[in-house]
C-alpha cells in the first residue's frame, strides 16, 4: 500500500461505509454534503489503494442455527517459520474457523470456531484439530452471550 494519508472526507466514507456498505456514492454524498462524483472517485481512490476490500452483508448466527461460538487457545509445539506456517495454512481449510490471531504470550494462536452444537464442536475437535501434528495443547472458551460485536474499525484517532 502507497504512504497515502487518509483525510476527513476519506475517514468519513470509511466510517459510513463500515455502517452500511450498501450505501451509493450519491447517499454518501448527501451525508457528507459532497458532490457525487467526488464520492465516487474518492471511492475508487480507496479501492485501489486496498482500505476497501470487499463487502458483506452479517447474518444472525442463531437464526441460521449456528448455536456455539468458541474461542480456542492454541498452543504449538514447533514455533519454527515452516512450522507456523503451516499450521495457518491448515487452519484456514476449516469453515467452522471464522477467525485466527497469531498472538504473543502463552498461547500461539487464538481462534473463533463457530458450529451448530456441542456435538459439531467435539466433531471439529476430533476430526481436525487434534490431528494437527504440531498442536501441543488447546483450551476451549465457549461463548454464554455476545455482548458485543463491532466490525467497524474506529478512525477518529488516524493521523
Amino acid at each position: 500500500m502507497s504512504s497515502h494519508i487518509l483525510d476527513q472526507t476519506d475517514r468519513d466514507i470509511i466510517s459510513l461505509l463500515q455502517q452500511d456498505a450498501r450505501l451509493s456514492s450519491k447517499e454518501i454524498a448527501a451525508k457528507l454534503r459532497k458532490r457525487p462524483t467526488t464520492i465516487f472517485a474518492r471511492f475508487n481512490k480507496l479501492k485501489a489503494l486496498g482500505y476497501l476490500k470487499g463487502s458483506i452483508m452479517l447474518i444472525d448466527r442463531e437464526k441460521v442455527g449456528m448455536l456455539m461460538a468458541v474461542f480456542i487457545n492454541i498452543q504449538l509445539n514447533d514455533h519454527h517459520a515452516e512450522a507456523l506456517y503451516e499450521f495457518q495454512r491448515d487452519i484456514k481449510a476449516y469453515s467452522e474457523v471464522m477467525e485466527c490471531y497469531h498472538t504473543t504470550g502463552q498461547v500461539d494462536f487464538v481462534i473463533k470456531v463457530v458450529v451448530q452444537d456441542m456435538l459439531a464442536y467435539k466433531d471439529f475437535l476430533v476430526q481436525n484439530l487434534s490431528k494437527m501434528q504440531n498442536v501441543k495443547a488447546y483450551t476451549s472458551h465457549f461463548v454464554i452471550n455476545e455482548i458485543k460485536r463491532e466490525l467497524a474499525y474506529p478512525l477518529d484517532n488516524l493521523v
